[in-house]
């Protein structure tokens, strides 16, 4: 009967093994085979695997083959080569996929398979292949939409921040979201890099998805670091006299450097569990998914029983058997069990106890399970959540009452290192090792298993933390010792735990020397550590170079100060670089570290941040600002004002003056944008000392915009001129900042609505005044820039106005009079250039072949011209007179020489002498009693241009009080003068062209206060009106020809010239004067030319 049961427990094991070796599957590739015969679960291939059993390429045994019939398939040699190399690229892509978490050094490596058959050879497979095609369509369009998932981050996390900063999620919150985000954009770019590109943009996107998941380990540490609270409420589970557990717990909370180890062990244990969830939930395998009793000797029983083999093999088969006897197990078993211990590593590693138990007892080693889970069996991590598992533990109460506090922890932990320095000596496995190493924190036995900076940093932080607590422990027994020896005297706690950590090397009381020698005297100690290339592998010494390893050392090390100095090294441009502000790091180290700076600023204590509170503002703000400026160049406007919200006012105004003017020619919807983000997430009037305001940022582009820009010519024929002319429509272009409508979501948004339309009116008219001095030129040339703003304004100033009118500090009824008026003029302006272009075309026609139907247009345009001119000088009136008064009015400028034929004229010093003198001269004797200074000097951005400055005293009547002079006083008189090229002692002929003219009123100290627009207001009274004039004259001469033309236009104008009432006789200068009765005797005598030929032809009729 025991024979018969020995032959059943023997084909039963033989049939266990027969499984376990059975041949390899033929679809398998030569490096899936260890995760099957491990895990019996193959890698579901779908699609690809179907297309590959089509294909007629096979790899059989880690090399490609192919016969003459499979390569007859191909209609043509060149596609059967593009069908190798293709796989072959496919074959390499898969190999280089790195592993998708973190904790890379014990998961296996699966290569990829992704057959690309050219269109041929897919046609030729007929209708077997046609049923792909729907599924690759749909394949091919999901994964363009997700292939710009890396950039797609910046989107997500300005939402994310957005909301923060909104009060929405708190900041611990936004940091896990941060690193959810991270992960799941990461996961698909994977999926994405799957061989359905080529091989570099394969590996650019999972260098990009690692690059992320690195970020999501930063997010993850700091949470763990100032985001998760201490939770210190344990409701029932105190029991007293206390246990060691409860006491660890309370060292851990009380001290900086212990709270600082466990929760660092907590980060790490995290990573290497999401990526464990990782495999299994992606790759279809996972860590610890055995067969039934796998870790069970098989074939060393067998051969036992058949007593043969080896000398070397074991003679029992109990587990200590290979220590006791110094000889091994079966290799395939020894395999078996090597592959057991790595995933039970794997599984420690991620801080997973119980999986790794319940592994080891599904394997048929329960006695492995009861090793891991020894003191007891409790958790030994000294953390509030392992207390709360193991509860009111009276059994662990009673042990230490009866044999001291924490004495059965040592006493496992010496058995622990005991096993760990037996198995290492005789080379049994260093994952063995490695695994009694950990719970007894023998570094010398654990690094070497930590192929990657992430296990290694855990290994040295965990076993310095375990230290800290034993020795903590050991100093707690010793002082309840001293108070029962002292007759309850109170206990010293002074003790160091340097002087403890030097005592005794033998004894179940204290640790081995060589373990204690081997553990960090400090957090920087530690770093070097892993520096040493004598104690860690090479891989965790270059791990430690890597940005994010530097950034999470330096947060684990608190020195925010160097963090903040490395992130700048990175992310903006050297001082040595000329090209800017422009970034010049990796586009998601730049996110990274602008989100990195807020989340500083928001979630450290007010005690940490008070030692760098400076360097975190002033370099945080730089990098703020190169993220905001990297997205402005990548065209995502709409995300800056997250951000430009959180830069220093200064700062933030000016990158939005920036942005404006960079997209000033751009569409209106890209400016909207712009707009839009201002409007959203900045306040619009100034009162919030941290933000800057929309208000101002309007305020400084359209000041910039109306500055002469430096000379860019590089054709010396080319016009200077005719470029500052045109120079005008960017003037113009900038009002449609203000013309846009704010959104509804803002509070306040009509009073907004309404003080931008302000503000349009009041730069408009600036702008109109300017636009006027330039265009008085008679030319057929359309002031472009003048109807450009009149088209921005019309929309807006259809709506009701009474918010608008309501507005008290723009002068609003004043600004939109004198709008009307300009409106008014430049129609006629329009009107007496589109009568010249026709005047100028008839004149290229002889009279007798232009007919009728162009006589008469010429006429209709005449007659429309003259009746709005007309219209518009009769409704003139006196201008509005300023209230503000000064000491000095002060009249500057920019302008260039004109000569009369059109030209430009380049300014020298003895030009602009002379032009100060004759400046001076105009005044006459007003020069000495109004104390008239003139400064004239070559502009240094423009060889072309010169820079007037006038300047008088105020006077009654002339910036004191109502304006009773001349219209715009002396300055306005004497600027006049120079614009009309009529200066006497000056150059005949030669004209000043104004490109920007100001004046202001200027106090005792010499400051400006206001500006003083009644003298631009009368400087463009005295050249725009008279030239209207002189060309309502200009046309009724065209008209005398007519019949009707003479009665109709005979004497209006020179009445209301001639008028005291209107004033406008003072307005002429002594040329104009002369010029007007010229201009009348030839429309007499044309007229009187007109009637004679009229009577002549009715007489003879």
């Amino acid at each position: 009967m025991e024979t018969e049961v020995e032959m059943e427990m023997e084909t039963d094991a033989s049939r266990r093994w027969s499984n376990a070796t059975e041949p390899w599957p033929d679809y398998l590739e030569p490096s899936d085979r260890e995760q099957y015969r491990r895990y019996r679960k193959r890698q579901s291939y779908g699609s690809s695997f179907l297309s590959r059993e089509k294909s007629p390429i096979h790899r059989l045994e880690g090399r490609v083959l192919y016969d003459e019939k499979e390569a007859s398939l191909y209609p043509s040699p060149t596609l059967f080569l593009e069908d190798i190399k293709q796989e072959v690229e496919s074959f390499d892509a898969g190999g280089l996929e790195a592993s998708p978490g973190r904790h890379t050094s014990s998961m296996k490596k699966k290569g990829t398979y992704s057959d690309k058959k050219s269109p041929q050879f897919e046609d030729r497979l007929g209708t077997g292949t046609q049923s792909l095609h729907p599924f690759l369509k749909t394949a091919k369009e999901e994964a363009d939409e997700i292939s710009d998932s890396g950039e797609t981050t910046f989107a997500r996390f300005a939402s994310i921040l957005d909301s923060s900063l909104q009060g929405f999620i708190s900041f611990p919150d936004l940091i896990l979201q941060f690193e959810n985000t991270c992960r799941e954009v990461s996961e698909l770019l994977r999926e994405e890099a799957t061989g359905r590109h080529r091989v570099i943009e394969d590996r650019f996107m999972r260098q990009k998805a690692q690059m992320l998941l690195d970020e999501a380990a930063t997010w993850s540490l700091l949470w763990y670091l100032f985001g998760k609270g201490i939770e210190d409420n344990l409701g029932d589970i105190i029991v007293s006299p206390s246990t060691s557990q409860q006491e660890v717990r309370d060292f851990v909370m009380l001290d900086h450097t212990a709270q600082l180890c466990l929760r660092v062990v907590q980060w790490l244990e995290d990573l290497a569990s999401k990526a464990v969830d990782f495999d299994k939930k992606v790759k279809g395998w996972y860590t610890g998914s055995y067969l039934h009793k796998s870790g069970v000797w098989h074939q060393t029983q067998r051969l036992l029983r058949k007593k043969s083999g080896s000398s070397m093999l074991v003679h029992h088969l109990d587990f200590d058997a290979p220590t006791r006897e110094q000889a091994r197990i079966h290799p395939e078993d020894q395999k078996q069990e090597q592959a057991l211990l790595e995933d039970v590593w794997v599984l420690l590693r991620a801080g997973r106890l119980k999986e790794a138990c319940d592994l080891c007892r599904s394997a048929g080693q329960a006695w492995r399970a009861a090793t891991l889970c020894g003191n007891g069996g409790y958790d030994a991590c000294p953390s509030i959540e392992a207390l709360r598992k193991m509860g009111k533990n009276r059994t662990l109460q009673a042990i230490e009452l009866e044999s001291g506090l924490g004495y059965q922890r040592r006493l496992w932990k010496w058995s622990c290192y005991c096993a760990s320095e037996k198995i290492s000596e005789q080379d049994a496995g260093r994952y063995e090792a490695a695994i009694f190493a950990a719970q007894c924190s023998n570094l010398k036995r654990l690094l070497p298993v930590c192929t990657d900076w992430e296990s290694a940093c855990w290994a040295l932080v965990k076993s310095w933390l375990d230290i800290q607590v034993d020795l903590e422990l050991v100093r707690l027994q010793q002082s309840k010792s001293e108070q029962i020896k002292n007759n309850g005297a109170e206990p010293d706690g002074n003790d160091a735990l340097g002087d403890l950590s030097m005592e005794g090397s033998s004894g179940p009381d204290v640790w081995p020397r060589q373990v204690l020698d081997q553990q960090p005297r400090d957090i920087q100690t530690l770093f070097q550590k892993l520096h040493s290339g004598d104690l860690v592998p090479e891989a965790v010494c270059r791990g430690c170079k890597e940005q994010h390893r530097q950034i999470e050392m330096n947060l684990m090390v608190g020195d925010v100060s160097h963090l903040l100095d490395l992130l700048r090294a990175w992310i903006t441009p050297p001082s040595n670089d000329n090209t800017g502000s422009r970034p010049h790091g990796h586009p998601q180290m730049i996110r990274f570290g602008a989100h990195l700076v807020l989340v500083l600023r928001h979630i450290l204590p007010d005690d940490v941040k008070d030692a760098f509170q400076e360097k975190l503002q002033l370099i945080g703000d730089l990098i703020l600002n190169t993220y905001a400026i990297f997205l402005f160049t990548q065209r995502r406007e709409e995300l800056v004002g997250v951000y430009a919200s959180q830069l220093a006012p200064y700062l933030c105004v000016e990158l939005y003056v920036h942005m404006m003017e960079l997209r000033l020619n751009d569409s209106v919807h890209v400016k909207y944008k712009i707009f839009r983000s201002a409007m959203e997430y900045l306040p619009f009037f100034p009162g919030e000392a941290s933000k800057g305001c929309v208000s101002e940022i309007l305020d400084r582009v359209l000041m910039r915009s109306r500055e002469v820009k430096p000379s860019t010519r590089h054709v010396k024929t080319e016009d200077p001129g005719e470029q500052h002319r045109e120079g005008c429509l960017e003037k113009a272009t900038t009002v449609q900042w203000l013309c846009f409508t704010p959104p509804s979501t803002i509070s306040d948004s009509e009073l907004v609505k309404a003080e931008l339309l302000a503000r349009a009116l009041q730069h408009s008219n600036i702008l109109f005044r300017e636009f006027a001095l330039i265009s008085i030129w008679r030319t057929t040339k359309m002031p472009v820039g003048a109807h450009m703003l009149l088209s921005y304004l019309a929309e807006p100033l259809k709506q009701p106005t009474e918010l608008l009118l309501s507005l008290e500090h723009h002068n609003v009824s004043e600004n939109l009079k004198e709008f009307q008026d300009w409106r008014e003029y430049y129609a006629c302006d329009a009107l007496y250039r589109n009568w010249l272009k026709i005047e100028m075309d008839n004149e290229d026609v002889s009279p007798i072949e232009l007919s009728s139907e162009e006589r008469e247009k010429a006429a209709v345009a005449a007659r429309q011209a003259l009746n709005a001119s007309l219209s518009l000088l009769e409704r003139i009136q006196d201008m509005p007179q300023d209230t503000i008064e000064g000491e000095w009015l002060e009249l500057d400028g920019i302008a260039m020489f004109r000569l009369s034929s059109g030209d430009c004229l380049q300014p020298d010093a003895t030009a602009c002498t002379a032009l100060t003198s004759a400046l001076y001269a105009c005044a006459g004797e007003l020069a000495t009693e109004r104390q008239l200074s003139v400064d004239i000097s070559i502009c240094t951005g423009d060889e072309y241009c010169i820079n007037v400055v006038l300047r008088c005293t105020a006077l009654k009547g002339d910036g004191i009080g109502p304006c009773t002079a001349e219209d715009g006083g002396l300055l306005a008189s004497v600027m006049a003068a120079a614009f009309k090229g009529e200066l006497e002692h000056f150059e005949e002929g030669v004209a000043l062209e104004v490109f920007q003219l100001d004046a202001s009123y200027i106090n005792k100290e010499g400051f400006r206060e206001a500006p003083a627009k009644f003298i631009v207001q009368g400087l463009c009274r005295r050249c725009c009106i008279p030239e209207l004039i002189l060309r309502c004259m200009q046309i009724r001469i065209s008209l005398a020809d007519l019949p009707d033309g003479v009665h109709q236009f005979h004497n209006e104008l020179v009445e209301l010239i001639a008028s005291p009432d209107s004033g406008l006789h003072r307005l002429f200068s002594q040329q104009q004067l002369q010029e007007f009765l010229l201009l009348e005797r030839e429309f007499c005598i044309r007229s009187m030319e007109a009637e004679e030929e009229s009577s002549i032809d009715a007489t003879s009729y």
